[in-house]
């Protein structure tokens, strides 16, 4: 029987967090520029497309990412089962891609206001189609899928330079956007044959995944409410220049939200295949060093962005975003919520099966978001959609917490990143009344770096605290 060679957590999280990190420094790099050639009305037509484009995406995996990731997680190191498992998934997503693939090119010829990019996105269904990050995720092979992944980024910078040079050539953007989404689900292909074999599949094995599928995918329907459907209702009800601002506001919010995934992606296949051999405690570990972890970078990073940008968003975006400004302060707090609940979902719901539990969760955040960007957008654009997400992230939170309550020891929890919030805090509020002759870049690293050392200083007090305490 040929098993799979697994790296350890820490590996896996290196490789995972250098994407992440890739992942980061491209908008980074890609944003200022972007901005500044294309403006925020052309940022907000290629958002909005993206996001109709998505939805078809996200009806064409269904929930194939979770499902498969822990499907492939409990069964590794069975090459038989790992084979089997493996095309009678996939053959099922490729069914539910060709539906959605047929729809996406009717929604072109009857509804599409915008023909042209409409045509461009279609590679980006056909990348749904192909996509098997899923099983190598559920192996716990993340070297390749991250030497992959820089690839297609440095591909992406690249093309953006050369490319992209004004407004109108958004189309430009469009395609290289998805034609990376296109070529980096190509790439995994090549070595799907040192993990599976091939093997008979019956009807029967193909629809035994149609329930537990459609199970994951009702959460990750609802969590698209309030991640994508903020930019549709925004561009439908007020204009695509605010799709622009939020849109160029949410992908600096990314930073923090990229590396909590990470974790949430490494660790959730670990997390099922020790929960599938009866190895709880250990998860149990886990559960509470992944929570510290996870709250330590986003209170850090969260108040962090928070506290610098009033000298951030005029440097990194240029004229005409100023408020973006306001939709970090209502943005950013989300990302503490999603933190705790990323943890919970992915090393305890999810590994444990409790996907009912997950999806009311998430239907609970939709409907609040849907809620109130209905009462809000009208009003307020891009900030009332900022307040959907936050009031919508924290509801999440809340319901994930209400149901795992009596299983795990959430009081400890809280104890345990309540030092981080504090230090957090304190970081904000000093950054907020520092102010520096200086302008630009020079204040904005002057104002990391302070931040930097105000978060040391307050953690290590607390860990000084704690030992006299002791010592008493």
């Amino acid at each position: 029987m040929k098993q799979v060679k697994v790296a350890s957590i820490k590996t896996n999280f290196i490789y995972n967090t250098a994407y992440q990190i890739m992942a980061i420094v491209v908008p980074l790099i890609t944003t200022p520029y972007l901005s500044r050639v294309l403006g925020a009305e052309y940022i907000g037509i290629f958002s909005y497309a993206f996001s109709v484009v998505y939805y078809f995406g996200l009806f064409a995996m269904l929930g194939v990412n979770n499902y498969g990731n822990r499907s492939i997680a409990a069964i590794r190191d069975d090459e038989d089962a790992r084979s089997k498992t493996f095309w009678s998934i996939y053959f099922f997503q490729i069914v539910t891609s060709l539906m959605m693939f047929v729809l996406y090119v009717m929604y072109i010829a009857i509804l599409c206001d915008d023909k042209t990019i409409g045509w461009i996105m279609i590679p980006y269904i056909i990348s749904c189609g192909l996509d098997i990050n899923w099983f190598f995720f559920g192996i716990e092979q993340f070297k390749l899928t991250t030497i992959r992944n820089i690839f297609i980024k440095i591909f992406s910078i690249v093309g953006i330079f050369i490319f992209v040079k004004k407004p109108t050539d958004v189309y430009l953007y469009a395609l290289i956007y998805v034609l990376s989404q296109f070529l980096s689900q190509v790439i995994l292909w090549v070595s799907i044959g040192k993990y599976v074999r091939k093997c008979k599949i019956h009807f029967s094995d193909i629809t035994q995944h149609i329930k537990p599928n459609i199970i994951l995918f009702i959460p990750l329907l609802a969590i698209s409410l309030y991640k994508i459907m903020d930019k549709i209702m925004l561009g439908a009800i007020v204009s695509k220049v605010e799709v622009g601002y939020y849109e160029s506001s949410e992908r600096v919010i990314q930073v923090p939200v990229a590396l909590i995934n990470s974790l949430g992606t490494v660790m959730l296949p670990r997390i099922s295949n020790l929960i599938a051999n009866n190895e709880r405690k250990q998860s149990e570990k886990y559960l509470r060093k992944s929570i510290s972890f996870a709250m330590f970078l986003s209170f850090s990073m969260g108040f962090g962005i928070m506290a610098v940008a009033k000298e951030f968003v005029p440097v990194f975006y240029g004229q005409g975003f100023e408020k973006c400004v306001l939709i970090f302060q209502v943005l950013l707090p989300s990302c503490f919520f999603l933190a705790f609940a990323n943890v919970i979902r992915t090393q305890y719901l999810i590994p444990n099966k409790m996907d009912k539990e997950f999806t009311v969760s998430i239907i609970t955040g939709a409907m609040v978001n849907f809620t109130i960007n209905l009462i809000l957008i009208p009003k307020f654009a891009s900030i009332g959609a900022g307040v959907g997400t936050l009031c919508a992230e924290a509801s999440v939170c809340l319901m994930q917490c209400t149901f795992v309550r009596k299983k795990v020891n959430l009081r400890q929890y809280l104890i345990d990143i309540c030092p981080f919030f504090i230090a957090g805090l304190v970081m904000y509020f000093s950054l907020q009344n520092i102010v520096l002759k200086n302008n630009g870049l020079v204040a904005i690293a002057i104002k990391i770096f302070l931040g930097i050392v105000i978060y040391g200083i307050v953690l290590a007090m607390y860990v000084l605290i704690q030992k006299s305490g002791r010592n008493r």
